[in-house]
Formats: structure tokens, sequence, C-alpha cells
């Protein structure tokens, strides 16, 4: 028997010790030990796959929900701050506490009768999540998936409704090289019989192959569910339902009309169980909350803080920054992880940035900040048509936060982003609430 473990963050330091591989693609291990525990679910589950927007459908999937009355869980990756964020239940991230006896539950299934099953860190905490979720009497469940889809923990279950919300390159090693490769990783959390909605508008034809080979109910975008909208309000119509005059969403952005088009088609395509009023649709959209994603902050200079990671989500980034109007001066936090193909990112935010401040992070997959210079050295040389550029390193984004601040005007802006740790390390200790240093005198 385990030495028992008393706090949350025992248990995730008994997680990382476990197995030698942080990610380890396969299934078998994971079920086995879902099995030993009798995981099952009572209620719909609905599970998000995607590149980008996976947190943002399941948010505001989420948020209609609640509005319509119905008991919500849910299961992310990975947090900003707390690790407790990973999972929401009725719309309150849980209790430290109330994780413990499903860690335990997981490590007596995992260890049982002496026939030990390894398990990575995310297969563990996933485990122990899902087994929270399934034993809190909940209408419906929303489980985002982590890496890919088809091997991914999270498939252990099987989803009532499936939504593939973007298909680009990032996590190369694992998914494949290209968007076709990684389309077929993603749809492995289809279904047969079951719906699967695609938001993304061109998609993969692996996906569309996958859907029809084994016979899962496709919900195209485009075909299926459609948006328009003008500079007011927006319109959404699927098959049989349209709904009319909405405002936009709460989540700021251009593709955050995308991945809630293909939120309201899985709520639409689960209506049977978890029917949802029009009136649930628009408190919900307008109410949703996510930070981290193109989150604005008032205040002296404006703070933007956006997750963006990979070259898709930072071109949404590029244009989202664009479309806010006239900044005298953009400042840049940026951090990232040295697996990421950081030449297009830079290139394209590049011509936005005035003053850049890389950081290290406190992973050791991240880039460090010298290396992130030089490779923005490159980029710039190659794009940057001449332009100056100053840029610093910091050993922290704290730090470069700071730094950006005391350099900031009051009519400037300040953009963190390249990675959850990134944003994360910035709202360590609450949103931060900026006033420019030198306000005219």
């Amino acid at each position: 028997m385990h030495t028992k473990i008393h706090t949350l963050a025992g248990w995730l330091a008994h997680c990382e010790r476990l197995h030698p591989q942080s990610i380890d693609m396969g299934l078998e291990r994971v079920r086995e030990v879902s099995r030993r525990m009798g995981l099952r679910f009572d209620c719909p589950v609905i599970t998000v796959a995607g590149t980008n927007g996976k947190g943002s459908t399941c948010a505001m999937i989420e948020a209609i929900a609640l509005q319509a009355g119905w008991r919500t869980g849910v299961y992310t990756s990975p947090h900003l701050v707390h690790f407790e964020e990973r999972c929401r239940i009725h719309g309150d991230i849980i209790p430290a506490a109330d994780l413990l006896p499903h860690f335990e539950a997981v490590e007596n299934a995992r260890t049982q009768n002496g026939n030990e099953v390894s398990l990575s860190y995310f297969e563990f905490t996933t485990l122990a999540i899902l087994r929270l979720m399934s034993h809190s009497l909940l209408d419906v469940a929303i489980l985002e998936v982590g890496l890919g889809g088809r091997l991914d923990a999270t498939n252990i279950i099987d989803a009532d409704c499936a939504v593939i919300t973007s298909v680009d390159i990032d996590h190369t090693e694992y998914l494949g090289p290209d968007r076709e490769t990684i389309g077929r990783e993603k749809a492995g959390i289809m279904r047969t019989g079951r719906p699967v909605i695609v938001s993304d508008p061109v998609p993969p034809q692996s996906v569309i192959d996958h859907a029809r080979e084994i016979g899962a109910d496709l919900w195209r975008f485009g075909q299926d569910f459609n948006y328009s909208g003008d500079k007011q309000q927006w319109a959404w119509s699927g098959r049989g339902r349209r709904y009319g005059g909405l405002a936009y969403p709460a989540l700021r952005g251009a593709n955050q009309l995308m991945n809630a088009s293909g939120a309201l088609a899985a709520l639409e395509a689960l209506r049977e169980r978890i029917p949802v009023t029009a009136q649930a649709v628009r408190n919900g959209l307008g109410m949703v909350e996510l930070p981290g994603r193109f989150q604005i902050v008032p205040g002296q200079p404006t703070l933007v803080l956006d997750v963006a990671h990979n070259p898709h989500s930072v071109a949404a980034l590029t244009a989202n920054l664009d479309a806010m109007g006239y900044f005298p001066t953009t400042h840049a936090v940026f951090g990232a992880m040295a697996d990421k193909d950081l030449a297009p990112m830079l290139a394209k935010v590049g011509p936005l940035i005035d003053h850049w401040y890389f950081t290290d992070l406190p992973t050791p997959r991240a880039d460090t900040a010298v290396n992130l210079q030089q490779k923005w050295n490159a980029v710039h040389l190659a794009t940057g048509r001449g332009r100056q550029v100053p840029t610093s390193t910091h050993a922290n984004p704290q730090a470069a936060l700071e730094a950006a601040v005391a350099a900031a005007d009051p009519a400037d802006r300040i953009v963190v982003f390249g990675s959850f740790y990134t944003v994360g390390a910035v709202l360590q200790n609450g949103t931060p609430r900026l006033q420019a240093k030198h306000l005219d005198t």
C-alpha cells in the first residue's frame, strides 16, 4: 500500500515521479485502470478536440447549459495558475480537497493486487478528474482533449457528441507532420452513429473520410450549420433551428464566432437530452468567461493576455490586435516552448510589435529568453525592412511585464503571449491593474 498523501501538491508530485515521460500516447494502460475503477458516466458527454479554440468552445457550451439550468462538469487542460482550474463543476472551479479521494482511488486501482500499471502525469490526473466528474450527478460532461484525440486519455470515454474545432500544425512530434495526419488523430474521438461537429471551415479530408468510414453523424460548418453577422449582431442556423439577433460572445476575437457556432451545433445535436432555450443561448454567450483568451485588461496602458502558442493562434491574435485600433507603441512580453515553430509566429505578429521583452519560463520544455531574442533577430533581418525594434531578455514573465510597464506610455498597449506559462505567470497574483509609471507631468 502506498504512503498516505494528504495534499493535492503531494499527489501531483507523486504523479510527476511515476512515469519517465510526461506524454505517452496510447490508451491500454489508462483504459485498464479505468476498468478497475468502474469509471462510467450516466449523462451525455461532449468531447472537444482541435488545435485552437477548444477551451473557448467548452466554456461556451458550459455557459449556455448553465443558463438553461443544467448541472455541468468541464475538464480542460492545461491550467493557467492553479491545477484545480482544470475542473469546473456547475460553473465553479473545484476545491483541491475535493480531488484527494479521487487521486487515492486512481492510485488504489493502478496498484491493485500488486499488479502495477504505469501512468503518466496527464493520464493519472485525467482519471482522477473524470472520476470526480462521474460522481458529481452531472446533466452534461464536457471534456477537452489534451493532445490529438485518438490516443488522448479522455478518449477512453465514448462521447455522445464529438466536436473538432480547428486542425492546424502543432505537436508534430506526437501527431504527425501535416494537417491530414493530424486530422486523422483528432478524428479518433468520433463514434459510430453519433454526431461529430466539425467547426473548422476547411477541414482536412482525413476528418471527413473518417466520419464516413465509421458512420458518424457528420455536421460540417458551412453545410449543416453556419453563421452570418454584421457589426451589431449575428445569427446562427443549424439543422432545423435558427437563432437570430444574437449579441457577440463575451469572449473577444474574430475566431470566436466559429467556436460559438460549433458550441451551438453540439447543443443542437443533443437537444433531445439537454434542450436549451434561445434565452439561455443569449445569456450564456453574453456571460461566458475564459482568462487568457484575447483578454483585454482595462487600465493604462492597455494590457492584452493571450495564450496563443502556435502559428495558427498567433495569426488570429495578430488579426485581433490589428482590429483594436491605434496605439502609439505596442510592447510584447513573449515566452514560448522550444519545440514550437517560432519563425512564422514571430514573422506574422512582428510588424505590429515595437518593443520585445523576451522571457525565460519555469519549465524544461521552454526556450530561453536569449534564444528567443536570437530567433527574433534572424526573422527581423529577413523581414524587418530596416525598422529598429528594441529587445530585452528577462528571467520571468513578471519581470518582463514590469519592464514593459516602466517603458510604456499611458496610451500604449502591452501584449503578453506565447504560452500558458507566460500568461499564467502574469496572472499568478490575480489580474494585474496597470498604471503607467510616468503620467504626463
